[in-house]
């Protein structure tokens, strides 16, 4: 891969996405899908229009194209772009109903299950295991293969849409792991998730601008989705030459939309409620709090995740012993970190705490 060939579908999304987000936001206004403010959301500005995610998807499609043109017949894999275009573009279309009528938690998480379906079938699979010690890989049983696949890709889709809460949040995020995955593919020698990530990062930062606060746009349940989606099978074909402990280094990339997943199940499940129950305890909620203003916060998060994601990428040169005890020291840093910016704590330790006089 050369520099010029990196750069095409890099600049081609960019600017398409760029271009298309004033015309996305002129029809969402037209047809309402606009943001409905209420309690549990940040934003109390009525009127935003939603569907940035279509932008994004044109931008990255676009950037895409490019990268096919320039390669030919020679593209590796040609048919995994095919799982993760039919994929995307069914859950652009249930986000964009759900920003439309707003659609049940578990509606949503069926077509999410047919969308990971889809991507499995075509190739984006979690299919085996990596002795950390002897650096044997161990192939999966089938029906693992798909549990695997479709937790992850599940999991990480509906990360990234819990993290949507602030201006500008969800995108520069899925910017900074995009752009550390993408690297990742480059070293472990997989074309195609490079090209996937030029062009997706691309279409992240040409978006960008109009959705950093104060945004003019918001990605919506289109482009949340979406994001997440695409997010999870591009560290799908990093991971499948990396030469290191088979899954870590995506899950440090991934690990700040992770957290905050896994923190709002330990919450809910604490309190005896459904994980699905929507509450104000994310991490973002907690840093806007902390820091006064959404840019803040999220400039908070975002030197967070790349934090993370230099860690990751430190970690693709380490194997065996070594390996082992840098993720022990990065996960006890990591625990350490979360309890004592109280994420451990019940919600009535931090009422107390907020209501504490100074």
């Amino acid at each position: 891969m050369t520099v010029a060939s990196a750069l095409i579908p890099f600049v081609v999304a960019a600017a398409v996405a760029a271009l298309a987000t004033p015309v996305v936001a002129y029809i969402a206004r037209g047809i309402g899908i606009i943001d409905r403010p209420n309690d549990r959301k940040v934003s109390k500005r009525a009127n935003i229009p939603l569907l940035g995610g279509i932008a994004v998807a044109l931008g990255f499609l676009m950037g895409l194209s490019a990268a096919l043109l320039m390669t030919g017949e020679d593209l590796e894999y040609r048919n995994h772009l095919e799982g993760l275009l039919l994929g995307g573009v069914l859950l652009l279309g249930v986000g964009a109903v759900d920003d439309r009528y707003t659609l049940t938690p578990r509606a949503k998480l069926a077509i999410q299950l047919v969308a990971a379906g889809i991507a499995i079938y075509y190739g984006f699979r979690i299919d085996r295991f990596t002795d950390p010690i002897w650096m044997k890989s161990w192939w999966l049983p089938l029906p693992i293969v798909w549990i695997a696949s479709t937790l992850w890709i599940v999991g990480i889709t509906n990360a990234m849409n819990l993290l949507d809460g602030l201006d500008g949040l969800c995108a520069g995020v899925a910017a900074i792991i995009a752009a550390t995955l993408t690297l990742i593919c480059i070293q472990a020698g997989q074309l195609v998730g490079a090209f996937i990530g030029l062009a997706f990062v691309g279409a992240l930062l040409g978006f960008l601008p109009f959705n950093f606060s104060p945004a003019r746009i918001f990605l919506g349940d289109t482009g949340a989705l979406f994001i997440g989606f695409t997010l999870s099978l591009l560290a799908l074909e990093g991971y499948r030459k990396l030469s290191v402990l088979t899954f870590v280094v995506p899950l440090l990339a991934l690990a700040v939309p992770l957290m905050d997943t896994a923190l709002s199940m330990y919450r809910r499940l604490r309190r005896g409620a459904s994980i699905m129950d929507p509450d104000r305890q994310h991490m973002h909620h907690r840093l806007l709090e902390s820091e006064g203003s959404q840019r803040s916060a999220v400039l908070s998060i975002y030197f967070l995740t790349a934090c993370f994601c230099v860690i990751a990428v430190s970690f693709t040169n380490l194997e065996g012993t070594a390996a082992l005890l840098f993720l022990a020291l990065v996960i006890f840093l990591t625990l350490r970190l979360l309890r004592n910016l109280g994420f451990f704590d019940s919600e009535e330790a931090q009422v107390a705490t907020e209501e504490e006089p100074p």
